[in-house]
């Protein structure tokens, strides 16, 4: 057993990408690193579709020889469509001013399991069923957390503890997105035999949008796809009230009412049942204080819709861990690193959460399923889509500004053809095999 009270130079909390990231950069600096894991990998997950600034920075932590080792699908770009299949949208990363236009489909469950790995082999202390209790204090060089093994004292924390939000809890510093339009639930599994696409685009995650939400299919590898549902959080529990639906069978109920989805389910194989998750987005700013860095969803959740989880977990998690290297060794002062990490956190994530919000709003479906737009706006956006705000380019940021002002244009002058709407309420259901 461990003695009572241990020391380290940095406290890392979650063992997911983000804590597995900077465990994996600390590690390798030759900084001594406890990492805290409250449950055992393998466990499922979603988010399994990676953007391609993600795949980037798993090049540059030399960690591309054992994530092809594992079962994926590679990617280059995805396709949105109606739910009637009557409008999609299909485009490469290549098309978007990205520097990488190649990532991957992989399973969560073994992703996560060998980026935990590769922190261990890296030489971090990770210990897995084990879980941070509470903060005892938090100031600059100094932090103390009660953990099951007893009281772990570290110059720095850094809080990746996903949606419990250790230090957000601590502080008081959670705060629920106030838009009612961003509460929404997830209901989702793993399907064998669902039909894709052939080819470059048999990767491509389908996304089919329709008035209440989306649907999600991504191909994990040769057999296996990801197929989820998320809804309005309110929507989806009148639906349950005035059906006698009970939550585990909320995705087989939204298949059953949408063409384009049900079309590739029909052949497909898997559970009755599916999983649930509430998906509230939030905040805890700031970003970093006295004695902690935030990273993945413990600092910020995002609704899922253009797969950005990782990458911010991953690439918010690299900078952090670097700005608390340059803290060991003396070459940065803590104000310093604090404000950059906020700075990158905020900008990032102000322009997803926008993306997110404007994508409930039709007048954007309609500008985006068009394709194409003036001064290159479209790529900006597939460039966003990318990943591609770590920070974003000047020449994203001002066509991004741009695309903003045709969506709210849109609503009340069409710039591009009208698009139906599509909701599932009131449809009858489609036979489907699953």
């Amino acid at each position: 057993m461990p003695d009572p009270t241990e020391d380290c130079d940095v406290l890392i909390v979650g063992g997911g990408p983000a804590g597995a990231t900077a465990g994996i950069i600390l590690a390798r600096a030759g900084k001594r690193v406890i990492l805290l894991e409250k449950t055992r990998f393998p466990r499922f997950h979603i988010g399994e579709s990676f953007l391609p600034r993600t795949f980037r920075l798993i090049k540059e932590l030399g960690l591309e020889p054992a994530l092809r080792k594992l079962p994926h699908v590679p990617k280059f770009g995805a396709e949105f469509v109606t739910a009637d299949g009557a409008h999609d949208l299909c485009f490469d990363f290549s098309q978007g001013f990205s520097p990488t236009d190649e990532t991957i489909n992989v399973e969560r469950a073994a992703f996560d399991a060998m980026l935990l790995e590769q922190a261990g082999l890296a030489s971090a202390d990770v210990r897995q069923d084990v879980a941070a209790r509470r903060i005892i204090s938090m100031s600059d060089g100094d932090v103390r957390v009660q953990c099951d093994t007893g009281e772990i004292r570290a110059k720095w924390l850094i809080d990746a503890s996903g949606q419990n939000t250790l230090v957000g809890r601590h502080l008081g510093t959670r705060k629920t997105a106030d838009e009612p339009h961003l509460r929404k639930a997830a209901y989702f599994n793993h399907f064998t035999n669902a039909r894709r696409a052939a080819g470059r685009r048999g990767g491509h995650p389908l996304i089919v949008m329709v008035d209440e939400g989306w649907f999600w299919m991504i191909p994990l590898d040769e057999q296996r796809t990801s197929v989820g549902l998320v809804m309005d959080a309110e929507i989806s529990r009148r639906v349950q009230r005035e059906s006698g639906l009970a939550a585990d069978r909320m995705l087989q109920w939204g298949i059953e009412r949408c063409p384009a989805v049900a079309e590739r389910m029909a052949e497909a194989a898997g559970p009755e049942t599916n999983h649930v998750a509430a998906d509230f987005s939030y905040r805890c700013r700031p970003y970093a204080g006295p004695g902690y860095f935030l990273v993945g969803d413990a600092a910020a959740f995002m609704d899922p819709i253009f797969s950005t989880g990782v990458c911010v977990a991953m690439t918010g998690s690299a900078a952090a861990a670097k700005s608390v290297l340059s803290l060991l060794n003396g070459s940065a002062s803590p104000r310093r690193c604090r404000a950059a990490h906020i700075k990158l956190l905020e900008s990032s994530t102000r322009t997803l959460f926008t993306i997110i919000r404007q994508y409930y709003d039709h007048s954007f479906r309609e500008l985006f399923l068009n394709g194409t737009g003036p001064l290159d706006m479209h790529r900006a956006v597939i460039g966003v889509l990318a990943g591609n705000v770590f920070p974003m380019p000047w020449r994203l940021r001002w066509r991004m500004g741009l695309f903003n002002l045709c969506v709210a244009v849109n609503r009340h002058i069409p710039l591009v053809p009208r698009r139906d709407r599509h909701s599932l309420l009131g449809r009858q259901p489609l036979a489907v095999a699953t």
